[in-house]
C-alpha cells in the first residue's frame, strides 16, 4: 500500500508541475494586459490570497492555536515573500525564456537547493544523504538546462 501512496504523491506531484508552468503563461499574460509584472503578481496574489482564505474559513479550524505562533522559527514566515519574488520572477522571465527553458531552470535551482537542504536536514526536511543516483539525477536536470537553454538557431 506505500508504493501506491508514493505513486500518488508522485503523480500528484506532477500536476503541480502542470500548474505551475501553467501559472507562469497565465500570470505572463495578465502582464501583457496590465503593462506591469508587478501589478500582474499582486492581482495573482490577491485572488489567491482569497481561495486561500475562502479554504481557511470552510475549514473551521482556530486561527493560531495554543500559542502557535511563539514556537515558530523567524525564518517560517519568508514563505509569502519567497512566493512573490517566485510570482514576479516567472512573470518577468516567462515571455523571454518559454515555458520549457523557464521550467527546467526553476526545476534546476530546486534540484540544488533541495540536495543542500536534505544532506543537512534544513527548514524541516528529514535528512537525506548525497548518493550517486542523487547527484547523478542532479548532473542530468543541468544538462537538461543546457539542452534547452541553448538554441543554436537564435544563435545564443
Amino acid at each position: 500500500m506505500a508504493n501506491l501512496t508514493g505513486v500518488i504523491l508522485i503523480l500528484l506531484s506532477v500536476v503541480v508541475g502542470t500548474t505551475l508552468a501553467s501559472q507562469a503563461g497565465v500570470n505572463a499574460q495578465l502582464r501583457t494586459g496590465l503593462g506591469s509584472p508587478l501589478q500582474a503578481a499582486f492581482i495573482s496574489f490577491v485572488i489567491g490570497t482569497l481561495v486561500l482564505g475562502t479554504l481557511v474559513m470552510l475549514e473551521g479550524k482556530p486561527w493560531f492555536p495554543n500559542g502557535t505562533l511563539k514556537t515558530l522559527p523567524w525564518w517560517a514566515w519568508l514563505g509569502g515573500f519567497l512566493g512573490a519574488f517566485n510570482i514576479a520572477m516567472s512573470i518577468y522571465l516567462a515571455p523571454k525564456l518559454g515555458a520549457l527553458a523557464l521550467a527546467i531552470a526553476i526545476v534546476c535551482g530546486q534540484v540544488a537547493a533541495s540536495l543542500f537542504y536534505d544532506q543537512y536536514g534544513l527548514l524541516g526536511y528529514p535528512k537525506i544523504e548525497l548518493s550517486p543516483q542523487r547527484i547523478g539525477g542532479a548532473i542530468l536536470i543541468v544538462l537538461g538546462v543546457i539542452l534547452v537553454a541553448y538554441h543554436p538557431s537564435k544563435g545564443s
